[in-house]
């Protein structure tokens, strides 16, 4: 779905997943720090939006989510995901319940698929799945953002900023009122500063959640059954995951940025040596140059210097080995 917004000027178009809305506006830099101080906007209107109605809405999430959402005070915003029979991540959802509907925003294209699985597991419960991607854009004010919510738009607020659930017919207004916009390439680069995983981009068909630090955020470990706990268990209690996330410092005389999938090495063993991991996402952010998120074996040692492709890389650890 193409943002109108896109017709602003400077705007640049976003490509791969995030098409549909723009990457930057013409100054990626200005953008961001725009963002740091909590002004401006990003416009997210390519995500997928979903919604859950009926008298049952959260004791049925509370079966199929690895979220505790059985009591979810409204207005409270929380994280969950799906995962399949063997742990693995399959979707990711931001969301939030209003008194009455729970709203949850998703990867762009994923929302058919998960209203697919939801439909199947509704059975006897008192609830309805709706696709409101159509009627509703996901605006993002960031942190310390003081921009007044429009009146009568659900609102999911976190440490990094507000989402916005607002009426698609509204987006330009809400951007002449609200400016400066500020592309998808900004809000990725303070994503990856703060260590914050995207489905699709740090996660691949085989991820669980303890790889990428999502227990405690998007998985409560005191819940009931839901599909792929005895993972989830087993590897909390009893072992480790394969893999851990890592935040990447690269070499800033590097022109290019490495392309995701790009293999991470030892240093020590040059570009020749052993693949130990890879590049899942990787930005130019304002103050701290080239970063990047990736995903490394669990013993590689969490000091040693690395390459990516032929950047070096010094590695921050996000998930403990």
């Amino acid at each position: 779905m193409k943002s109108p917004l896109l017709s602003l000027p400077g705007a640049v178009p976003a490509e791969g997943r995030d098409e549909g809305v723009a990457a930057h506006y013409g100054d990626l830099f200005r953008e961001q720090r725009s963002l740091a101080d909590g002004a401006g906007f990003v416009d997210l209107s390519h995500r997928g939006v979903v919604t859950v109605t009926g008298d049952d809405r959260l004791s049925w999430l509370h079966l199929l989510l690895t979220q505790h959402v059985s009591e979810l005070p409204a207005g409270q915003a929380t994280e969950a995901l799906i995962l399949s029979a063997n742990g693995h991540i399959e979707h990711a959802l931001s969301l939030v319940d209003d008194g009455e509907t729970v709203w949850a925003h998703v990867e762009p294209g994923t929302q058919g698929e998960l209203i697919a699985y939801l439909e199947s597991m509704k059975f006897f419960y008192r609830v309805e799945v709706a696709d409101r991607t159509d009627g509703f854009a996901v605006v993002h004010l960031p942190a310390g953002s003081t921009a007044e919510t429009p009146e009568g738009v659900v609102v999911r607020e976190t440490a990094y900023g507000r989402d916005l659930f607002l009426p698609r017919a509204e987006l330009e207004s809400f951007a002449g009122a609200h400016g400066p916009a500020a592309g998808v390439l900004a809000y990725e680069a303070l994503r990856v500063e703060g260590h914050r995983p995207r489905l699709g981009f740090e996660t691949d068909h085989r991820t669980i959640p303890h790889e990428v630090g999502l227990i405690g955020t998007a998985v409560h470990l005191q819940k009931g059954c839901y599909r792929g706990q005895e993972t989830v268990a087993r590897v909390q209690n009893l072992g480790k995951p394969p893999r851990r996330l890592v935040f990447l410092h690269l070499d800033g005389s590097e022109v290019a940025l490495p392309a995701p999938g790009t293999p991470l090495r030892l240093a020590t063993d040059g570009p020749d040596g052993r693949q130990l991991g890879f590049v899942t996402t990787a930005v130019r952010h304002h103050e701290l140059g080239p970063i990047a998120l990736a995903l490394v074996k669990r013993n590689v040692p969490v000091d040693a210097p690395l390459v990516a492709g032929t950047t070096a890389a010094a590695q921050e650890t996000v998930v403990e080995p």
